[in-house]
């Protein structure tokens, strides 16, 4: 590219950065509207105008002419790239970034290994309803050979087959296709009432290609996110008049309902007389502390959110899919007669038969229906409120039975150590008084974690129970760098977990993050040991006996702090006020027991599909018929 391409290129960067739009520097003639772009800045220069700020990836040869728009692009200013060390981190990273920022950033690889990587990785932002751009590198369109890396077919576009399996996706097969890929783009991450991830794939022939006399105004702004509300009044009325008529009425609360207000739901609790379960995703929602709060339901669950699911004659289901260990793969609402069914999405909504479905925003809709049931004067049954508090005295009683026995004599280490529940409360509790944000990686941690946290406001806690991905917990932390360092991380990870991305140790370093992971040790793959246990009364190879020193292993690292975390209560919380004074990121690794001592773990309250449950479950699950 010659100097005055490269000037031109500068000019771009320096307008969009200061006028935010390509429509504003337009409009205030910073810009002209017809200019000679290639393909590879108008991606970049039109995910700019959409907002997208933060590219974060890994560069390879099929991404060099993208790499060098970024270059200049952040010389000026106005993006920022991020250069981590594992495609599956990358896109955990950007799923943070819109989880609790509702920042859309965009993830970049090149062809072939990389790209399959992150789109692993891309199922978290897909299992939990996040709008994120994917970037890749694709094979050339002349097809002079098989490109090092492609699929080895001698087929077109097999990338694109492949990942419009997953979602939206968009081969750049020609430059002036920009425009439509990005309007189909930001529809899928921006636009839609349940985002989604966007994959765009770039030839690497094409990314250099020079569009002429290229109309900037094509490139489309950021969408607002779109509301739907039914207005069909019958639907309403239906809904009212059901609940009215139910004396032991339940609401199940799904990761669609996160911005519902706590007032929207109390005054809905209060004006049905209905007691209130979540999800794993969306605690503090609805402050734990109030009485008709029971707590997380499901297949793993709690004594007092189970047995609300169970016992209810009706259920209000708000902005859920319905993933099996959500309802206990359909076995939940075992004496329900119907299912009031809330969300914005209609494929959710059929999830459930006999239901009244109501399509549109949980919050609109709960507002409505409460209008209706005041004047339904619906009338109460205060023993459903006292036996289900009752059951949430008792969940409290079993849990603080366990706290109060937080160390067991561990047989492979031989010496007495922290249990998992204490050890995961202690640092909960720290979490709370320093006001950090608790992120829980997939496994034995996770489990135990979404029925111990117990938090008064919502996105306190972040947990993907959407696509259980191991190691999303410790990779998603730089996040929290790239957002400004507003909030302070805290990774509940196993050392299962860890494992599979401990490249957080050098990126974390390397982009400035300030964090802790709190690694919880029982060398072993904890949770499916125990679903073994719990199937055939024997483990297979879900245990290991190799020594790790996860201590020295992070403080291999330059700027990165360790600290064992000792074998009782008062070790580990010293521990963990060491490892948060840490101008950096920080490490505390706990060895914690493993083994069927009755106070070394929380139990399980649900049903759930998997193994030699299937047939009983299956059977449970037709019995009941939703």
């Amino acid at each position: 590219m010659n100097n005055e391409r490269i000037e031109q290129r500068r000019k771009r960067a320096r307008e969009i950065k200061k006028y935010g739009t390509v429509q504003k520097a337009v409009a205030a003639g910073a810009l002209e509207q017809f200019q000679d772009i290639s393909l590879s800045e108008a991606v970049v220069l039109g995910l700019v105008n959409q907002g997208v700020k933060n590219f974060v990836g890994i560069f390879g040869h099929g991404m060099t002419d993208v790499g060098e728009a970024l270059r200049i692009y952040e010389e000026e200013g106005a993006v920022k790239t991020v250069n981590v060390r594992n495609e599956v981190e990358a896109a955990h990273i950007a799923s943070m970034l819109k989880w609790k920022y509702n920042e859309t950033s965009a993830v970049f690889t090149s062809i072939g290994p990389g790209a399959l990587q992150a789109t692993a990785g891309s199922l978290a932002a897909l299992a939990n309803g996040l709008g994120v751009y994917y970037l890749f590198g694709d094979e050339t369109s002349h097809s002079e050979g098989p490109n090092m890396q492609q699929i080895p077919r001698r087929e077109q576009e097999l990338f694109l087959k492949l990942l419009s399996t997953f979602g939206p996706a968009y081969s750049l097969h020609t430059p002036e296709a920009v425009f439509t890929a990005l309007k189909r783009g930001d529809a899928a991450v921006h636009g839609r009432t349940k985002q989604t991830p966007f994959y765009l794939l770039l030839p690497m022939n094409i990314q250099p290609k020079v569009m002429e006399s290229c109309n900037l105004l094509e490139l489309v702004e950021a969408s607002e996110e779109s509301k739907i509300v039914s207005v069909d009044a019958k639907c309403y009325e239906e809904a009212a008049k059901a609940i009215a008529q139910a004396a032991r009425v339940t609401v199940k609360a799904g990761g669609g309902a996160k911005r519902v207000p706590a007032k929207v739901i109390e005054e809905f609790l209060e004006a049905s007389d209905a007691v209130y379960v979540h999800g794993p995703q969306v605690p503090g929602l609805y402050p734990y502390s109030k009485e008709r709060n029971m707590g997380v339901g499901g297949s793993k669950g709690s004594i007092c959110g189970n047995y609300a699911m169970n016992e209810s004659d009706l259920v209000v289901a708000v902005g859920a899919r319905g993933v099996c260990q959500w309802d206990s793969s359909g076995t939940a609402f075992r004496n329900a007669k119907k299912i009031v069914n809330i969300n914005c999405d209609y494929d959710d909504l059929a999830q459930y038969g006999n239901s009244v479905r109501i399509q549109g925003d949980a919050e609109e809709v709960l507002v409505r229906l409460t209008a209706l049931l005041k004047k339904e004067n619906k009338k109460v049954n205060p023993e459903w409120l006292k036996t289900c508090v009752e059951k949430k005295a008792e969940w409290e009683a079993y849990k603080q039975a366990r706290y109060d026995h937080p160390v067991l004599m561990d047989e492979k280490r031989g010496e007495s150590i922290l249990t998992e529940p204490a050890a995961i409360k202690k640092a909960v509790d720290f979490a709370d008084a320093h006001n950090c944000i608790k992120i829980f990686d997939a496994g034995d941690v996770q489990a135990n974690g979404f029925q111990i946290v117990t938090d008064e406001k919502p996105g306190q806690t972040i947990t993907d129970t959407g696509s259980s991905y191991m190691g999303f917990a410790v990779s998603s932390t730089l996040a929290f760098a790239l957002a400004g360092g507003k909030d302070y991380p805290v990774a509940f990870t196993g050392d299962g977990s860890f494992m599979m991305n401990p490249q957080i140790l050098i990126d974390a370093v390397e982009h400035g993050l300030k964090g802790m992971i709190v690694l919880f040790d029982n060398r072993r793959m904890g949770a499916i040991t125990s679903l073994q246990y719990g199937q055939y009364d024997v483990e297979f190879k879900t245990d290991d006996g190799v020594v790790v020193d996860y201590v020295q292993m992070a403080e291999s690292v330059k700027g990165v702090k360790g600290f064992y975390g000792g074998s009782t209560l008062e070790e580990f919380e010293k521990a963990l006020e060491q490892a948060y004074a840490h101008d950096g990121l920080s490490l505390v690794h706990v060895p914690v027991y493993f083994g069927r001592e009755e106070f070394g773990g929380l139990g399980t309250f649900g049903d759930w599909n998997v193994g030699n449950w299937c047939e009983r479950v299956q059977k449970m699950k037709h019995t009941i018929g939703f």
